[in-house]
């Protein structure tokens, strides 16, 4: 899973990251009994919250943008019955991280090495059982086993989930959080992710009638290098204020100047690729809704035998023909209607620079 194309559920025992593993959104786990969750918010997941023990029956949790990771340990998986919140539903939430695309499957290769050697924890537990069970009893093993078998269910989920952890803090340059943004930056990152979260949310996206454009792979791609862009334009711009505030002269502020200007330029340069991926996401909006009335039509036009027979049996067949015919060229002008609204769609998403072809 990367970011902008993950699955729709949830493993349930495990550490996901945020933006990496696991999308926002709100999610459900339909036997949660006994289990429990804990959301780690806030910058580097210094903010904890969870719930233990979860009743018995269907749960839910609602995982923020802005959250760092979530842990669970239920006996069945969660799926994602909702996206994120946006902006109109409550407080503005910050960007979410960003990930370089490969980082996921490069980790899960990482991690699924070590996989095989987790094993080694329990077994050596219980071979010191049988190798002190004629000293110290029957019920020396007993213990070890029970041990063992703590130790078998137990270590293998922390183990590579601490594995993991670490691998990630030793890429920290793979992936970006909200504190690698100033306040413009986050401004503009926030309007990416939500035109990524539109299109890869929408309905003609789902059921694949944008095939025109690889969403799966595009999206991500566009989401990791505009950020990338955004970061160091954040950059820039702290060191620039630092540079004014501590050396206010006006040698400092005409040195400066040319700098400025570049940095505007690229700020114009990623703000029309932004625009760019806001339109991709304003047509497929549009192609939802054309989508929507489509399926209702059909719906009516199911029916439509019914009133047909209707017609039939109280007036005379020249008046039920025009309601028919009627009913048709609607159907007819909704279909065009979504043609052109999915290739308009499609249009807006080749309007998207390609990612670089190393």
């Amino acid at each position: 899973m990367t970011s902008g194309a993950w699955n729709e559920s949830i493993p349930g025992i495990g550490t996901y990251f945020v933006g990496i593993d696991v999308a926002p959104g709100r999610y459900r786990c339909d036997d949660a009994g006994g289990g429990w969750w804990v959301r780690f918010a806030g910058p580097g997941g210094g903010d904890p919250v969870g719930m233990w023990p979860l009743p018995a029956g269907a749960a839910e949790v609602e995982i923020e943008s802005a959250d760092f990771a979530f842990e669970t340990h239920v006996g069945t998986y969660w799926r994602r019955i909702a996206p994120p919140r946006r902006a109109g539903d409550g407080p503005a939430a910050e960007p979410r991280p960003v990930a370089d695309p490969a980082l996921r499957a490069e980790l899960d290769t990482l991690v699924a090495r070590r996989r095989p050697l987790l094993w080694l924890a329990p077994l050596t537990v219980l071979g010191l059982g049988l190798l002190g069970s004629p000293l110290l009893g029957s019920l020396w093993l007993i213990g070890l086993g029970m041990l063992a078998v703590l130790v078998a269910l137990g270590t293998p989920s922390v183990s590579l989930d601490l594995r993991r952890a670490r691998e990630l803090e030793r890429r920290r340059h793979r992936y970006l959080t909200p504190e690698d943004f100033d306040d413009r930056g986050r401004l503009m990152l926030t309007r990416v992710q939500t035109a990524v979260d539109t299109v890869r949310d929408s309905q003609v996206n789902r059921e694949g009638l944008l095939d025109a454009v690889d969403n799966a792979v595009t999206l991500p791609r566009q989401e990791w290098e505009i950020a990338q862009v955004l970061a160091r334009q954040s950059k820039l711009r702290r060191e620039q204020e630092e540079m004014t505030e501590s050396s206010p002269l006006p040698e400092v502020e005409a040195a400066l100047r040319p700098l400025r200007e570049k940095l505007d330029i690229s700020v114009a340069a990623v703000t029309r690729r932004i625009e760019a991926l806001e339109r991709y996401a304003e047509r497929a909006r549009a192609a939802d809704e054309a989508l929507a009335a489509h399926r209702h039509l059909e719906s009516i036009a199911a029916k439509a035998h019914e009133y047909d027979e209707l017609l039939a049996d109280t007036v005379r067949d020249d008046l039920a023909l025009p309601a028919i015919e009627r009913l048709t060229e609607q159907g007819d002008a909704l279909v065009r209607t979504l043609r052109e609204r999915l290739a308009k769609a499609a249009e807006a998403g080749g309007e998207l620079p390609p990612p670089p072809s190393g």
